[in-house]
């Protein structure tokens, strides 16, 4: 099913911008909410409603909100409307499988699990339309009267499904009046590209990789290779999830918008503090807005704030999946930075070579605890990276996956980046031939290719 839409958004995108281009401005907003139902529809057609519900359930509890302002247990009531309705929604379609088994193995009951599936996006989706009641509440927006502009920011097909989560005071300005020039359109085709690139070309090849070791007995197989397979599975997810990333924001320019950004080359941290300054960047920032500072964020005390900090990096593992190895990443990272903030993240911040050597290794133990949900798996992963095996295994695939490998790790860096920067500043047309080619070889891969993981699309 993601496959197909992902096969279906290239069909699709064509037509729907010439429509949109051609549309008379004062309709612009009902093309674009249209073609993102027919987008989302294709590939989750049955959750229809669910989408419709979500946009009339805050759009109602927003313009309550403004209507009784003045009141305030009705305005709080709108509030409390709109959070347990998008937060019912997410727990039901995402945890509820999840609470039956656990209730299952406590109780030593028998309930039957529901045969659901996770309508795309709706951890995404539902937390963009939350923040934006809120906002309301808080009286840093104007709830939106038109209900059709409205629409169009919740079901806004470029960053629907996997985001980057782009709150309402991030675009309500551009959903009003917005300029689509030529080269706003050129510059969203060339970041659709290159993120296209990035998906199809680096995760999937190394991506690759991880789906053999995965496959694996973990108890067999040697420690060099364990390693890299995680590291082929961190390359992956980054390439995976900043690719999808840069082509929803590619897709928002020509559509006249400027999402926020959502990674910073991540693995060049020299903390896991910076880490999260770098990694999926908006979802950081609605945590730290919507939970951490509502808590009373570091106003409250350093007791209170190591709590607060607490909840949040649960709520961050446990909004990742349903599943207990999620919310063991999230805690792993709490962990981290109570430490680093209380003890020596000013000297990681002195000494550059001494703080990657120290958040490196760390890093790929924290995507171990992502990527393998099965708790004995795990157990035995963990055996094999730290437990010598020194079987030579990893030979074979060093000698499949280590030329692509190495090419996704100068990736990570700003180093080709900048180089583009600098040559096709004096030779554009190396730029344009860079970016034909990283098309083509993009289209010709998804065309040929049936290993198309998006990883993000289960979140």
């Amino acid at each position: 099913m993601v496959f197909s839409s992902v096969m279906f958004l290239f069909r699709f995108l064509p037509v729907a911008l010439l429509i949109y281009y051609v549309t008379p401005r004062k309709f612009k907003n009902f093309v674009l909410f249209v073609e993102s139902l027919i987008f989302y529809s294709w590939g989750e057609i049955r959750y229809f409603p669910i989408m419709i519900f979500s946009v009339v359930l805050d759009y109602v509890a927003s313009n309550g909100m403004e209507k009784f302002s003045d009141r305030k247990a009705i305005k709080r009531a709108f509030l409390l409307l709109s959070i347990f309705g998008n937060m019912g929604m997410l727990l039901f379609f995402k945890y509820t499988n999840f609470f039956i088994t656990n209730i299952n193995s406590v109780f030593s009951t028998n309930i039957d699990l529901l045969n659901i599936t996770l309508p795309l996006g709706i951890s995404f989706y539902t937390f963009q339309t939350m923040s934006y009641s809120i906002d309301v509440y808080w009286g840093k927006v104007k709830a939106e009267k038109n209900i059709v502009d409205f629409s169009a920011f919740v079901v806004l097909f470029p960053q629907l499904i996997a985001g980057p989560i782009v709150k309402y005071t991030d675009i309500n300005t551009e959903l009003k009046e917005r300029t689509m020039n030529l080269p706003q359109i050129q510059e969203g085709i060339e970041t659709f590209i290159w993120g296209l690139g990035r998906k199809v070309l680096l995760a999937n090849s190394i991506g690759a990789l991880w789906t053999e070791v995965e496959a694996m007995n973990y108890a067999n197989i040697s420690t060099v290779l364990a390693w890299l397979g995680i590291i082929a599975f961190a390359l992956q997810i980054y390439f995976d999830f900043s690719g999808y990333s840069l082509m929803a924001i590619g897709l928002g320019k020509m559509l006249g918008f400027n999402f926020p950004q959502n990674f910073n080359h991540p693995y060049i941290s020299k903390s896991a503090t910076e880490f999260w300054r770098r990694w999926h960047m908006t979802l950081g920032s609605w945590f730290r807005e919507y939970l951490y500072i509502p808590l009373g964020g570091n106003r409250c005390g350093k007791y209170r704030q190591i709590f607060n900090i607490f909840v949040v990096w649960a709520a961050t593992g446990f909004w990742h999946g349903a599943s207990w190895n999620f919310v063991l990443w999230g805690l792993f990272f709490f962990v981290l930075l109570i430490l680093e903030k209380n003890f020596y993240l000013g000297f990681l911040e002195k000494h550059k070579i001494i703080s990657r050597i120290y958040i490196i290794p760390l890093l790929l133990i924290s995507w171990t605890l992502f990527a393998i949900t099965d708790f004995t798996k795990l157990g035995t992963f963990f055996t094999t990276m730290f437990v010598p095996n020194t079987s030579m295994d990893w030979v074979y695939y060093l000698r499949n996956y280590g030329f692509v490998m190495l090419i996704c790790i100068v990736f990570c860096t700003p180093l080709i980046e900048n180089f583009i920067k600098k040559l096709t500043g004096k030779l554009s047309v190396v730029k344009y031939a860079m970016l034909t080619a990283v098309l083509v070889l993009s289209v010709a891969y998804l065309v040929d290719a049936t290993y198309n993981p998006f990883l993000y699309f289960r979140f």
